[in-house]
């Protein structure tokens, strides 16, 4: 059926126009009962139970559905779920336009009440309808709202009506779930008599002409992972010198949680501070005693010079709550029988949250899933309620599921839609997949990659010309033959971005049957692939380069220390030797090139665990051990990379996905600056060559592990490489490797970036057609932008991962002591790193419940006086390393000052701390 409505428009130039508007009703939706007969053969398939199970419920004895109003189920959905993911589901809440049901809005009445009459109307329909439908049972429908007006209409229509709460109580035989309901308002759930904390927060519309007339600012507020009393926000906007607010004090932070999307008011400059060095954690004291806390603020405001002070605000508004899920663990309370209880999230960044619970019992010592409500002005805590129960703290299992939540790290199973768009078994190249495809089956192709690795996405060759040149190709896993733009295979690797490498598992990218077998370049067998052929003189030079679709079969699938032994042996001459000996000649010359430009070397501590081939946990833990074939490999692909950056870019100027490092502004070189001046060295910053050239020179015989730590200091100031499209920026320039262009091309099994990157550069070959997504720079960007969210969580979810094994390693050995040095000082400790298993860690001198030793902390040197003992960036202790499992939510590995010999603050190498492992042992403020 087809209602119309008519209305004239005046238009800008005094016209006038007639709009018709069509509204289309059905009537051929089926109630959605089995076996309905007033519905007929309407329905596509049963969406109800004739006889709905009994959910014992007190309020409501009889067999019944339930109909939830649009604003019970969004609050319920969006305070379990990522922001963002309920708004499809809002599409599916809207009352059906069905003939029978459909209301039209009156005159005076707005939108919300307009739905909550048409939800009625559809409750109404349904209990009449289904009398008929099971003539003489008592199955009735029963509206959930929390809107008292909508309930009141509801009971005086002759509707069943409840609260979600009173319902939710009713079920006797389930009353876990009253956990799990949201809290309905900040209003409704202030803690009783409890004193104003907080100032208000004011309306979006003051925000908005605030932010418009410049009176303050919008950014994105993200908390500090170090103390607890310290935020910044990220200013969205051009300019420079309003890049980043600092935020210090709880009422300054004023309930703003870390990714919040807040207004600031920037404060008189007279009221501007310094970042704090002081490391702070949350101790947990009383939910509602703020007076610890404005005695340790007191802590955070030292004398410092007026360089040091940064721009200061304080948070006036939220413009948008980024709240997600948060997994953690209960912190039960001490109150016998209390069901109120705080939650303390296992990201430092994110504040503790109040819930009430009848589980505390059950839940204490798991990890556990909660979500934010709401965050009363009364309260310390935000309010929550219990989501999820994950598991058994510790276990492997567990914390991997944990620490892949906490990164968002999309980890379900491929669905039956993607895993359909997966090529039949068995598969084979064929007369189509050859078009637009060289076949280079006959050249000496060779992989060279980690141990174990089964998603090879890139195999070389080198070989001489008839002409004396040299011919070089950098062959790269075909992926996007297989994966085909807007299909649901597409979007799953679209939405997941990267693949994700775990100390003991992998999550793929694509589907296994494509990471690990057909697009993966395993030896002896045909593989399609894309391929950057470049002729070079024995210079290194390039003279000719093209690009071609191909099919390679490669002799040799090889690790980094296989092709190590192959170069170096004397004994061996065949033809993958002889294609790897002339690929590192030519790579040494192509490094020396790139640093003589200003690219510059730097260095991270990685680490290597050896699993137990039975319980897989980690028996050996070691540094990754660098060889020249680890660097030939990367020289090639750096090289494979710039020159397709090159190409696309040419043929789409304003639709190139590309990579961009920028340059660090100078003050984040000054903790690089110091530090070597305290060791008599100078590092010049002004340019990255300069940079390169002093990180080169700064060398002391007496000391060869110093130029590794600059290095490792170094990288620590850099910022963010990002990906970008090319029409929506001007700056190319990847400082780091002084390329003025660069993409990523050479990793397409593990970086969707690289799918986008080939379908370019088929488009620009000839190879393919392009499709209108691809020519979208606005789309483009919106993809860079998911990519650069997806890889910075990988980075940190790898961390993580690392993190964990780290602890369960010396959980089984028990007490070590180890040489480090220092990296940092702060104003009541050390950070160190343990060149033996590249372990970084932080030395604390202010202990809870212990005398404090007398700390002097100058900024300038920098340096940290204890007791009469100097500590400089770089100098050489002996630290004692062990787990501290005294907090089960935060385990670490702590470290404790083992030489120089300080009285009242070492602790010997050999003796455990009974503080740390005893059954009253108090919590420690440790942090990495």
């Amino acid at each position: 059926m087809l209602r119309s409505k008519t209305f004239l428009k005046k238009t800008r130039a005094g016209g006038v126009v007639k709009i018709v508007r069509e509204h289309y009703l059905r009537d051929d939706i089926g109630c959605g009962a089995p076996a309905c007969s007033a519905c007929g053969g309407a329905q596509a398939g049963p969406a109800l139970e004739l006889q709905p199970r009994d959910q014992a419920s007190s309020l409501c004895p009889w067999p019944h559905y339930l109909l939830p109003d649009t604003n019970v189920l969004l609050h319920q959905i969006i305070s379990a779920w990522k922001p963002g993911t309920w708004a499809s589901v809002a599409s599916r809440l809207r009352p059906p336009g069905s003939l029978e049901t459909y209301i039209e809005q009156e005159q005076g009445e707005n939108a919300n009440d307009r739905n909550d009459r048409a939800i009625r109307v559809a409750a109404k329909w349904y209990n009449e309808h289904l009398k008929r439908v099971a003539a003489g049972s008592q199955l009735q429908v029963i509206l959930i709202t929390n809107d008292r007006k909508n309930k009141e209409k509801a009971v005086q229509e002759g509707i069943p009506a409840f609260t979600c709460e009173e319902y939710v109580k009713s079920l006797t035989a389930n009353p876990e779930l009253v956990d799990r309901l949201a809290c309905l308002s900040d209003e409704m759930n202030e803690i009783e008599s409890g004193k104003i904390i907080f100032s208000e927060h004011l309306p979006l519309s003051k925000l908005q002409q605030g932010i418009k007339s410049g009176s303050y600012l919008q950014g994105t507020f993200r908390a500090s992972r170090e103390n607890y009393l310290e935020a910044t926000v990220w200013i969205h906007g051009d300019k420079e010198e309003e890049k980043e607010i600092l935020i210090q004090g709880l009422k300054h932070l004023n309930r703003a949680v870390h990714e919040d999307i807040v207004a600031v008011e920037l404060l008189p400059r007279s009221q501007w501070v310094a970042p704090s060095s002081v490391v702070l954690d949350d101790e947990g004291q009383n939910e509602d005693d703020v007076e610890k806390d404005e005695e340790r603020e007191l802590l955070l405001k030292t004398a410092v010079s007026e360089k040091m002070l940064r721009p200061t605000g304080r948070v006036v508004g939220i413009i948008k709550r980024n709240w997600r899920p948060y997994c953690g663990m209960l912190s039960k309370s001490d109150i016998k029988e209390s069901r109120r209880h705080l939650f303390t999230p296992a990201d430092k960044r994110i504040p503790r949250i109040r819930i009430e619970t009848r589980q505390a019992s059950a839940l204490e010592g798991r990890r556990i899933i909660v979500a934010i409500d709401g965050w009363p002005r009364n309260s310390r805590y935000p309010n929550g309620h219990f989501v999820k129960n994950l598991g058994d703290v510790g276990e492997k299992e567990t914390e991997t599921e944990v620490l892949l939540l906490e990164h968002d790290v999309p980890h379900q199973p491929f669905s039956q839609a993607v895993l359909s768009f997966l090529p039949r078994m068995p598969w084979s190249i064929t007369e189509e997949d050859m078009k637009n495809r060289e076949d280079l089956r006959h050249l000496c192709v060779c992989s060279v990659d980690p141990p174990g690795c089964t998603d090879i996405d890139d195999a070389l060759h080198c070989r001489e010309l008839s002409n004396g040149n040299l011919e070089v190709g950098v062959h790269i896993a075909d992926v996007s033959h297989f994966i085909r733009p807007g299909n649901a295979l597409d979007q799953e690797s679209a939405r997941r971005g990267t693949t994700v490498y775990l100390c003991e598992k992998r999550i793929d990218m694509v589907p296994e049957l494509l990471s690990s077998n057909l697009c993966s370049l395993r030896s002896n067998v045909d593989r399609l692939a894309f391929s950057c052929i470049w002729e070079m003189n024995h210079n290194a030079e390039i003279l000719k380069t093209r690009f071609t679709k191909s099919v390679i079969n490669s002799k040799a699938s090889l690790t980094y220390a296989e092709a190590q032994m192959r170069i170096d042996s004397a004994a061996m001459n065949d033809d993958i030797t002889t294609s790897l000996r002339g690929l590192n000649q030519l790579a040494k010359i192509l490094k020396k090139g790139r640093i003589e430009k200003g690219a510059l070397t730097l260095s991270s501590p990685e680490i290597r665990f050896h699993m137990d081939s039975e319980t897989h946990d980690p028996i050996d833990l070691q540094t990754k051990e660098l060889r020249e074939t680890n660097s030939m490999v990367e020289e090639f692909m750096l090289l494979a990379n710039i020159s397709v950056a090159k190409k696309i870019h040419e043929e789409f100027s304003e639709h190139a996905l590309l990579r961009k490092h920028p340059a660090p502004p100078p003050s984040n070189y000054d903790v690089l600056v110091k530090a070597a001046k305290s060791k008599n060295l100078q590092i010049k910053t002004d340019t990255a060559k300069s940079l390169a050239d002093s990180l080169d020179q700064a060398e002391s015989p007496d000391f060869p592990y110093l130029n590794t730590l600059l290095r490792i200091l170094a990288t620590r100031c850099m910022m963010q490489a990002v990906y970008f499209c090319s029409g929506m920026d001007s700056d190319f320039h990847h400082y780091g490797l002084a390329s003025p262009i660069y993409t990523h091309f050479t990793s397409p099994i593990r970086r969707y970036a690289d799918i986008i990157v080939h379908r370019l550069l088929a488009v620009a070959i000839g190879a393919d057609s392009t499709y209108p997504e691809l020519t979208d720079k606005h789309k483009l960007s919106d993809i860079c932008k998911n990519l650069n969210f997806r890889h910075k969580m990988a980075q940190y979810a790898q961390r993580a991962s690392v993190a964990f094994h780290t602890q369960l390693f010396f959980k089984s050995k028990g007490i070590v002591s180890e040489e480090a040095y220092i990296l940092f000082v702060r104003k009541n400790a050390i950070v160190v790193l343990i060149p033996k298993y590249g372990l970084e860690g932080t030395v604390f001198f202010e202990e809870k419940d212990k005398p404090k030793p007398r700390l002097a902390y100058d900024d300038e040197i920098p340096s940290l006086r204890i007791e009469g003992t100097v500590f400089h960036v770089f100098d050489k202790v002996k630290v004692k390393i062990t787990l501290d499992s005294s907090n089960l939510q935060h385990q670490k590995i702590r470290m404790a000052l083992v030489e120089p010999q300080i009285p009242g603050i070492n602790i010997p190498p050999n003796v455990p701390d009974k503080d740390l492992n005893g059954p009253g042992g108090k919590k420690r403020k440790l942090d990495k």
